[in-house]
């Protein structure tokens, strides 16, 4: 898909995707978004030293470098899944301003990120490894349990079949006990959706120019 760079209102990009009438994040703020739906409201909420995340939704790889500089922050081991349809081209990578934003020590690793192969698990730094899956999730089969999961698809409205109950059945079954899920939508139906799968779910404060957003927990 053809994308557009947009500037947000945290000075951290997004890209614009016209042919669906989409941004990947928030234009209110990339970077605080992200870090408040899937750091701080997901990430941290695991208390284990070996974590793995599961990410719906590669997309610009703002959400695994922010995980990636999580684990080197707080000395966790993280192996991060995260499976994307349709990877953004090379030239909307070198643009993206996530690193100049946050810590400019680690251009480095969000290059990396998005250069290494796909359908393979990496290691990027000693505490962060990676394995993007290039695959309809709809189809994908689950063969590992997770503990944290970033479900940040586009919205139900551009990718309704993404937001369903047996959607979120299948993650739940692939969720470790504890396990913690969030994502940015609030909508009754997703609610629904999560509580069907025995989800237990709470709405809770959201980012700059979004009341609530949703978090799961498998109990």
């Amino acid at each position: 898909m053809q994308s557009h760079l947009v500037t947000t209102s945290d000075g951290s990009h997004t890209l614009y995707v016209p042919q669906i009438d989409e941004h990947y994040h928030s234009v209110n703020g990339a970077v605080q978004e992200s870090m408040h739906i899937f750091i701080n409201a997901a990430l941290r909420e695991c208390t284990k030293q070996d974590v793995h995340v599961l990410e719906i939704g590669f997309g610009t790889g703002l959400n695994t470098f922010l995980t990636l500089l999580e684990a080197e922050r707080t000395s966790k081991n993280i192996l991060f899944t995260t499976i994307e349809l349709y990877p953004i081209d090379s030239k909307a990578v070198e643009i993206l301003n996530y690193a100049e934003q946050v810590d400019s020590c680690k251009s480095a690793e969000f290059k990396k990120l998005h250069t290494v192969e796909w359908n393979k698990k990496t290691v990027i730094t000693q505490q962060f490894s990676l394995e993007k899956i290039c695959t309809d999730f709809t189809t994908f089969d689950f063969t590992e349990q997770y503990d944290v999961v970033f479900f940040d698809a586009f919205s139900p409205e551009k990718q309704p079949e993404m937001w369903t109950g047996e959607i979120f059945s299948r993650i739940y079954q692939a969720c470790n006990s504890n396990a913690v899920l969030t994502t940015y939508c609030a909508k009754g139906a997703v609610r629904r959706a999560m509580q069907k799968a025995n989800f237990s779910v709470e709405r809770i404060p959201g980012p700059p120019g979004k009341r609530e957003i949703l978090r799961c927990r498998k109990i």
